[in-house]
């Protein structure tokens, strides 16, 4: 299967980190990640459909009070761009 997603050397140039946030309270839970750009913005992505944009945001503090509105819990860490390349 062909990937549409940029090499990670490419994604590494926009991205600074991404985050897991889940809804606990389903199961199995709902699973959203969180890529921060390294301008600040936010995308959250939807990985159980196709990693479909759900939203953006300007900053970080915008798309945390967003997830955390409809009752998500950020898994602990972040992943680095850096550390991945």
């Amino acid at each position: 299967m062909l990937s549409h997603e940029p090499t990670l050397a490419e994604q590494a140039k926009t991205w600074k980190f991404l985050e897991l946030w889940v809804d606990p309270v389903l199961f199995p839970p709902k699973i959203l990640m969180v890529v921060g750009d390294q301008d600040g913005t936010c995308r959250i992505f939807k990985p159980a459909s196709d990693y479909k944009l759900v939203v953006a945001h300007p900053n970080y503090q915008a798309a945390q009070e967003w997830l955390l509105e409809d009752e998500y819990e950020r898994v602990n860490g972040q992943l680095m761009a850096e550390e991945v390349i």
